[in-house]
């Protein structure tokens, strides 16, 4: 890889299981996304076969077209605000899990349009549930929500899973909403049929192949690309940082817990490891920047924006539950990150590429 490993977690921690994934049939929505593209590659690696359903990229480029979509079993354009459209691909087919990443998940795009926000986290939400109610082979459901999902008042204290949900921007409150439908069709029908169903709140990602307007890392990769410079609103904001592939990581041992183990919790925060030292946005992008040795970044406050200035996530509940959690330290996330863009600027294949780390990630 010729990057940063950065600090490793303890030997012996739980990882994706290609001997459990093997042979499953998943139903993956929003594989047409940034995560959702390097979670369809690296359960294909794994044996599984993977049925893709989502909207049709809203970018160019996009990784899931820059991949290809050959490795899955079907792919499937379809909106979940189309309860009809999905009942039509879901109803009646043999999935024995799901992991549901198809969302509206960018935070300015909500505010310019929060009924469409709202529509696709939480009606789209209730259109998939619904769809999977009857589904005979189903063992296990994961919803991916957001570590948006909180009240937050800025305070700075990293939020545990049993804190009160919240939201004082369409996104964070449409995510927060879709944590309460999930709990709902659990409790109600899911549960009686023996079929667990959890949401993760997984922290800030980073990684190679976000193209996404307004998120940090796919900024700074256009504006160096372009000769421009990098400009922040909110340079001392905090985040819970964390590579895709630590992210991904968890939710696949996330779902293998809830087949495999039936005292697992039913809702989990996704993160840099408990205790590691905060980087906030200006920190990030001078990294960032640095190693793409790009122009420096400048500061242009937004006095209208309502994003919070600090979040943090406490995920010491999957270190406890899981015996998981991140591999990459923040350095490392980054130097992974940008080594990606770096290559794949150059001319390598983003498909090779991340099968290249997904490889690395595994071997850690």
């Amino acid at each position: 890889m010729g990057v940063r490993q950065g600090a490793l977690a303890p030997v012996g921690m739980s990882r994706p299981d290609p001997g459990f994934w093997a042979g499953k049939r998943v139903l993956l929505t929003g594989h047409t996304g940034f995560k959702g593209a390097w979670t369809g590659l690296w359960l294909a690696r794994m044996g599984a076969r993977v049925t893709g359903l989502a909207l049709a990229p809203d970018q160019t480029p996009a990784l899931a077209d820059l991949v290809g979509y050959d490795h899955l079993a079907a792919s499937h354009i379809v909106d979940l605000r189309d309860r009809r459209a999905v009942m039509d691909v879901v109803g009646g087919q043999p999935f024995d899990l799901v992991l549901h990443m198809a969302a509206q998940p960018i935070v300015r795009a909500a505010i310019e349009d929060p009924v469409g926000a709202f529509s696709t986290n939480i009606m789209g939400t209730a259109h998939l549930l619904e769809s999977l109610r009857d589904e005979d082979a189903l063992r296990a459901v994961l919803v991916i929500t957001s570590d948006k999902v909180y009240a937050n008042n800025d305070g700075g204290r990293a939020f545990q899973e049993g804190d009160a949900l919240g939201g004082k921007d369409p996104y964070s409150a449409s995510k927060a909403c879709a944590e309460i439908v999930t709990s709902s069709f659990a409790r109600s029908y899911f549960d009686k049929a023996g079929v667990p169903v959890a949401t993760a709140r997984g922290g800030n990602v980073i990684g190679g192949g976000d193209f996404s307007r307004d998120r940090l890392v796919a900024d700074i990769v256009r504006a160096a690309r372009a000769g421009e410079t990098t400009v922040l609103r909110h340079p001392e904001a905090t985040r819970p940082w964390q590579h895709v592939l630590d992210c991904v990581a968890g939710y696949l041992v996330f779902a293998q817990a809830l087949v495999q183990k039936p005292e697992t919790p039913r809702a989990l925060n996704f993160g840099p490891r408990p205790g590691a030292a905060e980087i906030t946005v200006g920190e990030l992008a001078t990294q960032a920047i640095a190693a793409l040795d790009a122009q420096p970044w400048r500061h242009e406050p937004d006095p209208a924006s309502i994003e919070a200035r600090s979040l943090a996530v406490d995920a010491s509940l999957a270190r406890k539950t899981l015996d998981f959690e991140s591999r990459l330290d923040g350095p490392a996330a980054v130097a992974w990150t940008m080594d990606w863009y770096r290559r794949q600027g150059l001319g390598e294949a983003a498909r090779d590429l991340c099968l290249a780390q997904i490889e690395t990630y595994e071997s850690l």
